[in-house]
């Protein structure tokens, strides 16, 4: 994969460009490809972005989501678009079976492909690209390639709003490790360009349905188990569980991380069961590894705080099988 840099001669003229993301996108996934389709859009190019499926509820307030196409409800709009385009953004995942459905389509176009990611160890697919696993979020990355392009006076407040929405939570409101100096400088020039964060706050943590609220109350009552001799929490939710409270998409994003909060557990495991796959998302503090983890044990990856992973095995076969796992390596 050449250096970004690589690729802005395909930019200097007005292009047709496709960007998309990873499924199940969250809010880094939605802020970076919304935040570079403004961008793109006020350099004078064609930009069509399309989410590999449904976006969480708490999402649908973003800047440009009503210009986003969703791949599962519009197959046919989303090929043409990637079918017509003459360069493909890809955000925020590493491997194109990230994006389920599409990954096929993506992996037959021959269009030159441009990676903008923090995940570890990206896949051959891409010809240009910045991977850069130090980095906060995706959202982070999008800015810095901005100005690399030397547009920072083309930031306004819908690019703004966007990339505040991924920097935001994937630094869980910047307490995570990755919150470095470089996020800061960032948040203050995107305030300086207009950015009301609270507003984005509000929207995302503040704007929640009393059934999620109840949803909340009944996973950490009723499906958290703590192991404190393992410094771990386990939450499993079942496909009855998340049906009782009628859980729409986006309404378990962020219940991994509340185990975190009790004093001494430096490891939370969700484990969702789901129609088509058993899902796992790991979390975890201090110098526990959860990418090493759930590449070991669980088909995933990710970051070394944060990262999730997959089973083939049944809901209560996954469950046992983790427990097992848990009790062999004694996490500290």
């Amino acid at each position: 994969m050449r250096s970004i840099q690589d690729a802005f001669p395909l930019l200097q003229s007005p292009k047709k460009i496709f960007i998309t993301t990873h499924h199940k996108p969250d809010g880094d996934a939605i802020g970076s490809m919304l935040g570079l389709y403004h961008y793109l859009i006020k350099k004078g190019h064609w930009v069509t972005p399309v989410s590999p499926g449904e976006i969480p509820e708490f999402l649908e307030w973003i800047p440009g989501v009503n210009k986003m196409l969703n791949y599962e409800a519009q197959p046919k709009e989303a090929l043409l678009a990637l079918k017509e385009a003459e360069i493909i953004f890809c955000l925020d995942f590493n491997d194109n079976s990230r994006t389920k459905h599409l990954e096929t389509h993506l992996d037959a176009a021959t269009q030159p492909k441009i990676l903008i990611d923090h995940h570890l160890f990206p896949k051959p697919y891409w010809d240009y690209g910045m991977s850069i696993p130090a980095k906060s979020s995706t959202c982070e990355m999008v800015y810095d390639f901005i100005n690399l392009c030397n547009d920072n006076d083309l930031i306004d407040t819908d690019i703004a709003e966007c990339l505040y929405t991924g920097v935001m939570t994937d630094t869980g409101s910047f307490r995570f490790p990755v919150t470095s100096a470089s996020v800061h400088s960032m948040i203050a020039n995107l305030m300086n360009h207009g950015l009301q964060h609270s507003k984005i706050h509000e929207h995302i943590y503040d704007s929640w349905g009393e059934n999620r609220m109840r949803f909340l109350g009944y996973v950490l009552t009723e499906k958290m188990e703590v192991f404190s001799k393992y410094h771990s929490a386990l939450i499993t939710l079942s496909k009855k569980d998340m049906g009782t409270f009628n859980v729409q998409s986006g309404d378990s994003e962020g219940v991994v991380n509340y185990p975190l909060s009790i004093k001494n557990i430096r490891f939370a495991t969700l484990i969702t069961e789901r129609n088509d796959e058993v899902k796992l998302s790991f979390r975890s503090k201090g110098d526990f590894d959860v990418s090493a983890f759930s590449r070991s044990y669980f088909e995933g990856g990710g970051h070394f705080n944060a990262s999730g992973g997959r089973s083939k095995t049944s809901f209560k076969e996954t469950i046992a099988n983790f427990k097992k796992i848990l009790s062999d390596i004694h996490p500290q």
